[in-house]
C-alpha cells in the first residue's frame, strides 16, 4: 500500500472541548470484544438504545456491516485482520473527536490489535468492554450458522476454532453473557458509564 506525501495537518477552530460541551456530553469509544454468538452486537444495540434514551448522541459500528462498505476488500487472515481493526480504530477516533459516543461490535481476536486503537485517542477515551461467553455457548448459539460451516471446513481462519482469539488482559469492563440476561448486561455497561462519569447518573428504564 503506497503511503501519502506532501500532506500537511490543518487545524479546525472548533475543537474536541467544544464539541463536547454543545452535546453536553463525552465522547469515547465503547469498545465491545468477544466470540461470534457471544452477544456483542446485541448488547452493543441495547446499549445504543438506553444512552439515546438519555440524549447521549451515538454511533454504532458493527463488524459486518463496516465489511458491507469501508473495509469490504479485506479478508480475515491475521493481516486483514489487523488492517480491519487499524480502520475501524480510526474512524472511531474521528467519532470521539466529534464528541460522539461511539460503540463498536467486533470480535478483534487480537490484544495487540485492541491496543493499538487504545493509543490512537486519550486515557479515558478507550473503554475496553469484554463479552465473555464460553466458546460451546456461542456455538449452540451460532445465530448465523458460522461455526457450523467453520466445523465443516466451509469457512477458514474462524474465531475459535481454527484461528485465535486473545481475551482481553485488563478490560475496563467484563460482561458475562452466559451468566445474566441482557437487561443485566445493559445496566452494568451504564452503570460503569455513570460511575466513571462518562454519563450522568439517572434511574436505568429498559
Amino acid at each position: 500500500m503506497a503511503k501519502a506525501t506532501n500532506i500537511t495537518w490543518h487545524e479546525a477552530k472548533v475543537k474536541k472541548e467544544d464539541r463536547r460541551k454543545l452535546n453536553g456530553h463525552g465522547s469515547a469509544i465503547l469498545w465491545f470484544t468477544g466470540l461470534s454468538g457471544s452477544g456483542k452486537s446485541t448488547l452493543s444495540v441495547a446499549v445504543e438504545h438506553e444512552l439515546h434514551k438519555r440524549g447521549i448522541r451515538t454511533y454504532i459500528l458493527d463488524g459486518d456491516n463496516i465489511r458491507h462498505g469501508l473495509n469490504k476488500n479485506l479478508g480475515f487472515s491475521p493481516e486483514d485482520r489487523k488492517e480491519n481493526i487499524r480502520r475501524i480504530g480510526e474512524v472511531s477516533k474521528l467519532f470521539v473527536d466529534a464528541g460522539i459516543m461511539v460503540l463498536t461490535a467486533f470480535i478483534s481476536p487480537y490484544q495487540a490489535d485492541r491496543d493499538m486503537v487504545r493509543e490512537l485517542v486519550e486515557g479515558r477515551e478507550f473503554v475496553e468492554i469484554y463479552v465473555k461467553c464460553p466458546l460451546e455457548v456461542c456455538e449452540n448459539r451460532d445465530p448465523k450458522g458460522l461455526y457450523k460451516k467453520a466445523r465443516s471446513g466451509e469457512i477458514k481462519n474462524f474465531t475459535g476454532i481454527d484461528a485465535p482469539y486473545e481475551a482481553p488482559e485488563c478490560p475496563e469492563l467484563v460482561v458475562d453473557t452466559n451468566q445474566q440476561p441482557l437487561e443485566d448486561s445493559v445496566k452494568q455497561v451504564i452503570q460503569y458509564l455513570e460511575e466513571n462519569d462518562y454519563i450522568e447518573k439517572q434511574p436505568v428504564r429498559l
